[in-house]
């Protein structure tokens, strides 16, 4: 069967063997569990005392639950954290991609929770993670406690150019993949400097050259669906993101959530990462033990 979240079976296994791989480097103990869902089986990452408050962590898509490993270590000294391979994305859950429109990832998203024993939880996710959480918390929102969003889809409106500015970027060898990191990332995230930011940083790329992009516009919600949300919500916004119009984004959460904290960071591109302190804050505030 041709994989539908890589490139071929072979990239599937190397990212799969660079997974494994990875996970030596996760800083803190942690649980596999595989969770049946009405989509097939689902990867979660689990870290963090098991009687604390959960949080539920969605990624972008091109990655996987490993690109948390930076904020792992300091969300769980007060949380279960509880990180996510996304279906149709390049990690370890079921090879499949519903449709995004409709209720399709609500209902995934219903079975993991169930699967996780979790009633409600905040949620933390980014872009395509960000989309998904603003529509379970829509779509759901008696299981969605609080949210905090970086960069998130479904805002403001989508950029097509994006994937042919990068990709053709990423076959030009590290120079490429440099100015790629660049256009994506913004000029303000530090680069990787510990050998185990470098080794994640490099299984990111992999990933990202093994992964099949989604080439679908993610559905805009509408003013009265964000209007509807009063749960408490953090939002980070790059001002150089390359994806997502961000300005766009920041006025449709000013004017339909103005309880939401909106955090704009003018010199930042699309992925957004050194946020994990105020995020604890955060998600510490909204569940406290």
């Amino acid at each position: 069967m041709r994989p539908v979240a890589f490139k071929s079976a072979a990239a599937r296994r190397e990212v799969l063997a660079g997974y494994a791989q990875t996970l030596a480097d996760w800083p803190v103990p942690y649980e596999a569990l595989q969770v049946p869902t009405r989509h097939g089986e689902t990867f979660v990452l689990v870290s963090g005392p098991p009687d604390a408050p959960p949080v539920v962590l969605l990624h972008g898509a091109q990655t996987n639950a490993v690109s948390w490993a930076l904020d792992i270590a300091t969300w769980s000294t007060t949380h279960r954290v509880f990180a996510v391979d996304t279906i149709g994305e390049a990690g370890r859950s079921a090879d499949v991609r519903p449709p995004l429109a409709g209720d399709a990832h609500a209902c995934w998203l219903d079975d993991v929770l169930d699967g996780l024993g979790l009633d409600r939880a905040p949620f933390v996710g980014i872009s395509l993670g960000g989309w998904m959480t603003l529509d379970y918390a829509i779509r759901r929102p008696e299981r969605v406690a609080a949210m905090a969003l970086l960069c998130p889809g479904g805002v403001g409106p989508q950029r097509p150019s994006f994937p042919f500015k990068v990709l053709p970027l990423m076959l030009l060898g590290p120079w490429g993949q440099r100015k790629a990191r660049e256009l994506v990332l913004g000029t303000a995230t530090p680069v990787p400097t510990t050998p185990e930011e470098i080794r994640l940083g490099l299984f990111l790329l992999l990933v990202i050259k093994s992964a099949r992009p989604r080439f679908v516009k993610l559905p805009i919600f509408s003013d009265a669906a964000l209007s509807a949300l009063t749960l408490p919500t953090l939002v980070f916004l790059g001002g150089r993101d390359v994806l997502f119009d961000s300005p766009a984004t920041r006025r449709r959460f000013e004017a339909h959530m103005p309880h939401a904290d909106v955090r704009w960071l003018p010199d930042v591109g699309h992925y957004i990462t050194g946020q994990t302190e105020p995020i604890h804050t955060f998600l510490t505030r909204a569940a406290p033990r």
